[in-house]
């Protein structure tokens, strides 16, 4: 039993399960406004296993393929298929019955989300590959990662409006701006291996700059969403908060470049549920509950 235990627990701590923190509030949130109130639970449910499975797959599939780069990088050589922790079998195999997770969940939706989850399988497994052609990768994987509120508003409305695109926009960009940030870690290694990333490409400065514009355009765009489907004062407020964490990270980033794991993990988690609570507190300050 012990040892099942053990292998669940090494399974879990390779797809980073705790960074389900960044996808998981903004799917609720966009289930929030798109229900124009509170979701169903069944709704709920099904979108969150199809969350996990997601995650569980896009995870298990990149320390799977970039086991070899990982092994080479002092920073990430600990990571359990490198230590032979995890086979790399294992993590194939684990990516496999995450997206069948994510298929049928999208099944047991809607007919739009069952149909559009081969889109989100093509875009999780194309990020795996694109630090070996494109400095791109960050925006790739914002893309990958805004499919969730994407998902959960075609869960909740049955179809792509233009409040869910615009608000897929802003984790996008979000997110390719704290991942650019978090590959600052690696611009030496990155260059030396002939892997791509914003930062080995055109310096850490200029790297930091755009990623600084990335997160102004996602508070623009999550304001844009609020005049569009008529948020309240509390949505905002928690925009206000939000914007404060993103500046808190790069000021620490600026100064103490010893502290991107915490900017990236910490301040981005404070980000994303801060959107989700203040948005779920606004639809119940003004009761709009739907029926």
């Amino acid at each position: 039993m012990s040892s099942i235990l053990e292998k669940v627990k090494n399974y879990l701590e390779l797809i980073k399960v705790e960074h389900t923190v960044f996808a998981l509030p903004f799917a609720l949130t966009s289930a929030l406004i798109a229900a124009d109130g509170f979701p169903s639970l069944y709704q709920v449910f099904w979108i969150t296993v199809a969350l996990f499975g997601a995650r569980t797959a896009a995870m298990s599939l990149n320390r799977a393929i970039d086991a070899e780069i990982d092994a080479k990088n002092p920073r990430t050589a600990n990571r359990h298929i490198p230590r032979g922790v995890v086979k790399k079998t294992e993590g194939l195999l684990l990516a496999v019955l995450g997206f069948a997770l994510m298929v049928y969940s999208a099944y047991r939706l809607n007919p739009l989300a069952f149909k559009l989850s081969p889109v989100a399988i093509f875009v999780l497994t194309l990020y795996s590959f694109t630090k070996r052609f494109t400095a791109l990768c960050h925006i790739v994987l914002g893309v990958a990662i805004a499919l969730a509120p994407l998902g959960a508003w075609v869960a909740v409305r049955g179809s792509i409006d233009l409040p869910a695109l615009i608000l897929s926009a802003a984790v996008a960009f979000w997110v390719a701006g704290f991942d650019i940030i978090y590959a600052l870690q690696d611009v030496e290694f990155d260059r030396k291996m002939g892997l791509f990333s914003i930062p080995a490409k055109l310096g850490v400065e200029r790297a930091l700059l755009l990623s600084r514009l990335f997160h102004l355009i996602t508070l623009l765009c999550l304001i844009f969403v609020g005049l569009l489907e008529n948020l309240g004062l509390f949505y905002y407020l928690g925009l206000l908060i939000s914007a404060f964490f993103m500046v808190k990270e790069h000021r620490i980033v600026a100064r103490e470049r010893e502290k991107i794991a915490f900017a990236f993990f910490n301040l981005n988690g404070y980000i994303s549920l801060t959107v989700f609570f203040f948005t779920l507190i606004d639809f119940l300050w003004r009761g709009t509950w739907s029926s």
